[in-house]
């Protein structure tokens, strides 16, 4: 934000030094690039010049008397335009001109020259503001300046700029009145009213125009009619008070619109009325729908833009730029002009991904919907002065905002608490005095109504951050911090499993929690929508992962592309999501294994049962033995091999996922697991039971069972436990077979299977009665058993 020293002044009686205006302000939180003149160049004066004659050695070159009020200057200068009887800017030899040009008295071809004529382009103004006749020769002040003045403020352009960079929560000093309330507020001095007074017609715009609001995204338009406007050039300190914050002159009408967005810090719009079919719409864009802004470029629109449109086609982009077709041109008579606040959210999403403006800048910070009813007047007010306006009477309105002050509460002793201070009341008082704040004060307690200006405070830390920095950190009393210790807390549980998954052999990883919108969706079964950020710093990582699966991928790619193939890795971290338009996250267990993998007697390839293994020990180590399961299910993510994953179900309820990673996917055989512990946990665990070893002997038997592909071995091994009843206890799978011998359709499963029990050695007749019944019943079940 760029201040014009010049404008605020018209709101706020200052007398201050530039920069001291700037250091204050930074003292008040308010930081600044640099604090200079506008125009930037010294000892220049008004000259006349009284001859002017061709250089005898130069067909370009002119040689001038020039008076400039204490004396007559012989100057050479080359501009086409330089003629007897013109007044002129000169630099008086030792001024200095932008790029530490210093003017010297010398000789041009043999002739003395004690100066230089100027123009605007060599008196530093950006070059977007320069017209041809600027570049071209120098330039022609008034004939009725008087010799001898000061020529930058004959101008009006002896101004002060200070380039300030805002914190995001202010958007209230993206405007001159915004700036005003902040000085008012620093050197205590009364804000100055806004001059919205003009004389309307009789006639009411409601009459023959309405406006339509058609979505949720606008909370206030209004709309008004302006006729018979007069298109000129705009008087000389709307022109520089423009260029002074960057903006550059075009016409009257087109430099009031811009000039009140700059003095009040609303957005207009002004549309040619002609143009219009007696409305405006506002509604979100149509997927693909077309528009070409005023900078002639066609914009391809999609369903998250808000656009104005006039019935039959959009004829704008709200908040952002208007479009071409209903432009102010130097034919347009009549304008209706648009106030409005749209969604700061899309507008900052259309910005970003179209065009950022003055006006987006604005709406995506969120606006006093106050000023939007003041920023139409003022508007009205200048029409009529610099434009000759009629203004049509009426208002068409759409208000759904809140116009009331904001109301917080707060005492004495919290500011002074929460700030470290011993502040007198008065003083505390005073602050919200100068800010503009009203109040009531009850007992201890401050009743503040806050100006819907100040969006930014809307809490009671927000009054307290106020009274520190108006008050001023400097008056605050430096001493050590008082600190009382307090006992530390952790999460014993997630501790525990962090150390049980190093037991098993895994090495802990740390990874980002943003990655790409596209990763985001991959490796989970859950319904979920992902988060992402409005300005990522990158694409690559512009949305909050959901699973932590794609993170450890990466990771097991990174160590790959080292000759790093053995990779055993797990994460304990959180996984965002939204349902419902509700926001949540979870803690969650994420492994992947792949490689070989060391047993701690030889090392072997990781497989499924590695993983599954990995799975069932810390189920079985935080009490869950005996109520998980994992349950085969026919629509999985298209990145897990359908024959290799199994969703985890504790409780009858699906806590997480286990297996292989699809041969498309990872070519290598990359395993993984993930669980939801915050799901996991809320499961209430059973007392641990200790069964004492049993002193008799037990007897292993094995057992291969031919069955369909899909039947899984642990339904099986549920119909051997039930079989076998409590004398089985314990089954293990070691051998799953297809191939040679088996038919294509099928697969052997083969079980050990442990028999015993506490109180006596099992006889073999008791062992094999057990076994034919188990036998009898799988083969009843469609089973075979394989010999």
């Amino acid at each position: 934000m760029k201040l014009s020293t010049n404008f605020v002044k018209d709101y706020v009686d200052i007398d201050v030094d530039l920069k001291k205006l700037a250091e204050d302000m930074t003292k008040a939180g308010n930081e600044y690039d640099s604090a200079e003149n506008f125009i930037n160049a010294t000892n220049l004066v008004v000259g006349e010049v009284m001859e002017c004659e061709m250089h005898p050695d130069s067909d370009h070159l002119h040689v001038c008397k020039v008076n400039v009020g204490t004396e007559t200057l012989q100057i050479v200068c080359g501009a086409p335009n330089v003629r007897k009887g013109l007044k002129v800017i000169v630099a008086l030899p030792g001024a200095v001109l932008p790029g530490d040009f210093r003017i010297k008295a010398g000789v041009i071809r043999g002739v003395e020259s004690n100066g230089m004529l100027c123009s605007i382009a060599e008196l530093g103004l950006d070059s977007k503001f320069l017209k041809p006749e600027d570049k071209e020769g120098i330039h022609e002040l008034p004939l009725e300046a008087k010799v001898g003045e000061d020529p930058i403020k004959l101008m009006g352009m002896d101004d002060g700029v200070i380039d300030f960079e805002l914190t995001a929560n202010r958007g209230d000093l993206l405007s001159i009145l915004g700036m005003a309330y902040e000085i008012g507020a620093i050197y205590d001095k009364k804000v100055k009213e806004v001059d919205l007074s003009h004389s309307e017609t009789s006639e009411d715009i409601n009459n023959n125009f309405k406006v339509e609001v058609n979505t949720e995204n606008c909370s206030i338009f209004l709309a008004k009619r302006v006729e018979n406007v007069v298109i000129k050039e705009s008087p000389e300190f709307i022109k520089n008070r423009l260029m002074a914050s960057g903006i550059r002159p075009i016409n009257n009408v087109v430099d009031i619109s811009n000039y009140v967005m700059l003095e009040l810090g609303q957005p207009l719009h002004y549309y040619d009325a002609d143009t219009l079919n007696g409305m405006l719409e506002v509604r979100m864009a149509n997927e693909d729908e077309k528009l070409t802004t005023l900078d002639d470029i066609e914009r391809t629109l999609s369903t998250e833009d808000i656009v104005i449109s006039d019935g039959k086609r959009a004829i704008g982009l709200a908040g952002v730029m208007g479009g071409a077709y209903t432009e102010i041109t130097e034919n347009t008579k009549n304008i209706i002009i648009e106030s409005a606040i749209f969604d700061n959210v899309k507008i900052r999403k259309t910005s970003k991904e179209i065009l950022r403006s003055e006006a987006s800048t604005r709406f995506e910070k969120g606006l006093d919907p106050n000023r939007t009813y003041m920023a139409i007047e003022r508007s009205c007010n200048l029409l009529e002065k610099y434009a000759d306006a009629k203004i049509v009477g009426g208002l068409v309105k759409y208000d759904t905002t809140n116009l009331e002050d904001t109301k917080i509460d707060i005492t004495f002793e919290k500011i002074n608490k929460v700030l470290g201070l011993k502040i007198e009341k008065e003083d505390i008082l005073g602050v919200f005095r100068k800010l503009g704040f009203t109040y009531e004060v009850e007992n201890e307690v401050i009743h503040v109504s806050v100006p819907k200006r100040r969006i930014d405070i809307s809490i009671p830390e927000d009054l307290i951050e106020e009274v520190g920095r108006i008050y001023g950190v400097d008056n605050i009393e430096g001493k050590l911090p008082e600190l009382p210790l307090k006992e530390g807390s952790y999460n014993k549980t997630i501790r525990n499993i962090r150390n049980k998954m190093i037991d098993l052999g895994l090495n802990e990883t740390l990874s980002y929690i943003l990655v790409n919108d596209k990763e985001a969706v991959k490796y989970s079964p859950d319904t979920f929508e992902t988060i992402k950020l409005l300005d990522p710093m990158t694409e690559e990582r512009n949305t909050l992962r959901y699973s932590m699966i794609p993170s450890l991928v990466k990771i097991y790619e990174y160590n790959k592309a080292r000759n790093q193939k053995d990779v055993s890795i797990f994460e304990i971290g959180k996984g965002f999501y939204r349902r419902n338009d509700k926001y949540g996250e979870d803690t969650k267990l994420c492994v992947l294994m792949t490689g070989e993998r060391n047993t701690g007697l030889h090392t072997k390839q990781v497989d499924f049962y590695d993983i599954k293994g990995i799975t069932e020990e810390i189920l079985d180590y935080l009490g869950y033995n005996g109520r998980y399961s994992f349950m085969i299910k026919n629509e999985l993510p298209q990145e897990y091999h359908p024959y290799q994953t199994a969703e985890i179900n504790v409780n009858n309820d699906i806590v997480g996922i286990v297996g292989k990673l699809h041969p498309e996917i990872q070519k290598d055989n990359v395993y993984v697991l993930e669980i939801n512990l915050d799901k996991l946990l809320e499961k209430k665990t059973g007392k641990m039971k200790y069964k004492e070893i049993s002193k008799f002997p037990s007897v292993k038997k094995d057992l291969a069972v031919i069955v369909e592909k899909d039947v899984t071995a642990d339904e099986i091994a549920k119909q051997i436990k039930k079989l076998a009843g409590n004398l089985l206890i314990g089954s293990k799978i070691f051998d799953v077979y297809t191939g040679t011998g088996i038919a294509e359709n099928k697969k052997s499963i083969a079980y050990s299977l442990e028999f015993g029990t506490s109180d006596r050695t099992l006889t073999d007749e008791e062992i094999n009665s057990i076994l034919e019944k188990i036998i009898e019943g799988l083969e009843k079940q469609g089973a075979e058993i394989r010999k």
